[in-house]
């Protein structure tokens, strides 16, 4: 292990309100700090950070923890990898032959292949310097030289072994390489080769400056056209935006997503520098969260070919889902951004951008496209569609002047649009409604949640367990009624595997004083983490006492003597359960 007082100086250090608060608008309620969950969408603050005792747990997904988890789900380390990098934030050092010791044999670490992206960031660089046609297609595309230089462009020869050949001389080796996605290890000779071969490359670096990934175009019409890294220890797609790292400088007002890498080059090349694109993969609701920390509002300008148009949709979806601001660039007269602003210039593109559309009217716009709305029949269908559009808009007021505006432009009673809407409204309400109920009836028979399939086949003992759990890992005194024998209770008593590999931690490790919660990283994984901290979070609200434990712990001993004995009466148990909680929801919906 990393030493303990080591691992408990950095925590101390990096406070973890600071360290969650560059990720999350934090507000006090009371001893506490609650805010929008960065790991779900969501428009009311579930997320909450106790100072108490430097953790935080989010009642809406489950995401729990201290700093080093937080790290660890945020940027995707691994918990070496999370330790290291809040060291290198707060400035401890961590001995270089103690946290080697911690990796698996065959593990590639993120630092490592942080370096060889560098040093092949540095070779496809050169070989560009070195090879005239892939120079001459980017300047025929009007790319200077200045931003040529300034995203380092490169190029990777057509060759089977020019990377390879230099990344191994430079002693990285093969399962290294393969990791990193810097080359492929054929199946027949199981020797590797360049996965980038006779192709522009685009080096992705994200916003501490580390290159991360990299991208590559052909020069030719060779298929694919485009080929990205996938994800490594070090690169996620579906958490990184291309040219971010410029883009944050200016995008506080407004972002401009574009689906490509050389579009976003063309706009900064143009003096466009809030420009961002997702990397080799569509937008996702990681994106919409990330996007949301760094502007107020998002200019969608993707290609005006159907795919681009659908996509548009979805991203203004996942937009509306964590509120963020977004319209819709129409790029007329060319396919995409880079075509039109060579073809007609900066200025007319930043008319554009001023003239985008709201999320409702480029959807409606879309709808009319199929329609004849002179027929009467079609015309009556463009208006369902449009109706099911309203109702979905969260905001009462928008959907009045949605609804003002429709009537004035299809010509139809305005009253009677509102009561099309008003019903679908409804309906989407009563669906929602039940959607609830379903999840509180899981939520109340002990099911919900991630760790829903082993709680299904162990329906009795969840709450018990996560009593006696919750109990074990908030007081010391109980865990010490178990080591001295007072309390008959070892881990086959658990009937979940989370739930015995917690105990053991707690009996077995905690013995000298230790506190669970500061080793739960090195034994779990964050998923797991947050779980733990829920049956943690939700026991504090409830009375504690020596009587009550031994009560859990018994009716923990039989439960369990009564599954592994086949008692059926369990579940005619919770399905009572299940239908008092639905007579006391339908009771409190009457009144």
């Amino acid at each position: 292990m990393i030493p303990r007082e080591i691992i408990e100086e950095i925590k101390y250090r990096c406070d973890i309100s600071d360290v969650i608060g560059q990720y999350v608008n934090l507000k006090r309620a009371g001893s506490n700090l609650v805010g929008l969950c960065p790991f779900h969408n969501e428009r009311t603050p579930s997320f909450t950070v106790f100072l108490s005792n430097g953790s935080f747990y989010c009642f809406g997904c489950g995401a729990g923890g201290d700093v080093i988890t937080f790290m660890m789900k945020m940027d995707g380390y691994t918990y070496i990898e999370a330790v290291e990098a809040l060291a290198k934030r707060c400035g401890v050092a961590i001995p270089k032959e103690t946290s080697g010791k911690y990796r698996k044999p065959d593990e590639v670490s993120r630092d490592r292949v942080l370096a060889m992206n560098l040093d092949a960031a540095k070779f496809f660089r050169e070989q560009l310097k070195a090879n005239q046609a892939p120079m001459d297609y980017l300047l025929n595309r009007r790319y200077s030289p200045a931003l040529i230089r300034r995203f380092g462009l490169g190029y990777a020869p057509n060759d089977f072994g020019a990377l390879t050949g230099h990344m191994l001389g430079l002693g990285y080796n093969a399962k290294e390489l393969s990791t990193a996605f810097l080359c492929g290890i054929s199946k027949k000779t199981g020797k590797p080769y360049d996965y980038f071969r006779g192709r522009i490359i685009i080096p992705i670096i994200d916003t501490k400056k580390d290159v991360i990934a990299f991208g590559g175009r052909v020069i030719d019409n060779s298929l694919p056209k485009y080929l990205n890294t996938s994800d490594t220890p070090a690169f996620k797609k579906s958490r990184s935006l291309f040219a971010l790292n410029y883009a944050k400088a200016s995008c506080a007002e407004e972002m401009i997503l574009c689906e490509g890498y050389m579009d976003v080059m063309a706009l900064h090349d143009a003096g466009f520098t809030n420009a961002v694109a997702t990397l080799g993969t569509a937008i996702t609701n990681e994106h919409a969260r990330m996007m949301k920390r760094y502007t107020k509002k998002v200019l969608i300008a993707f290609d005006v070919d159907e795919a681009g148009q659908r996509a548009a949709d979805k991203a203004f979806r996942l937009f509306d889902e964590v509120g963020l601001e977004a319209r819709v660039v129409r790029v007329r007269d060319a396919k995409d951004p880079d075509e039109y602003i060579h073809k007609f210039g900066p200025e007319r593109f930043r008319m554009l951008l001023n003239e985008g559309s709201s999320r409702f009217d480029f959807q409606t716009e879309n709808i009319l496209k199929q329609y004849d709305i002179n027929d009467p029949q079609q015309k009556i269908a463009a208006l369902r569609e449009i109706t099911s559009v309203i109702a979905s808009v969260y905001s009462s007021v928008e959907r009045d002047m949605y609804m003002h505006k429709i009537s004035e432009q299809l010509s139809v009673q305005y009253e009677s649009l509102k009561n099309d809407v008003r019903n679908v409204v409804r309906r989407n309400r009563k669906k929602a409604d039940e959607n609830e109920t379903n999840r509180i009836h899981l939520a109340a028979a002990g099911f919900g949640g991630r760790n829903m399939r082993e709680k299904l086949n162990t329906l009795t003992s969840s709450s018990s367990e996560e009593a006696v759990l919750g109990m074990l890992l908030r007081y010391p005194e109980f865990a010490e009624l178990v080591r001295s024998g007072k309390v008959s209770l070892d881990s086959d008593d658990f009937s979940t595997e989370l739930g015995k590999r917690l105990y053991e931690l707690i009996i077995e490790k905690c013995s000298g004083g230790e506190k669970p919660e500061n080793l739960l990283n090195e034994f779990f994984s964050p998923d797991e983490i947050g779980l733990i901290t829920g049956i943690a979070v939700s026991r504090e609200k409830l009375t504690n006492t020596e009587a009550i434990f031994r009560d859990c712990v018994s009716n923990l001993k039989n439960r369990k003597e009564g599954e592994d004995s086949g008692d059926a009466s369990s579940i005619s148990d919770i399905n009572d359960l299940i239908n008092r909680k639905r007579q006391d929801i339908e009771n409190n919906r009457e009144e």
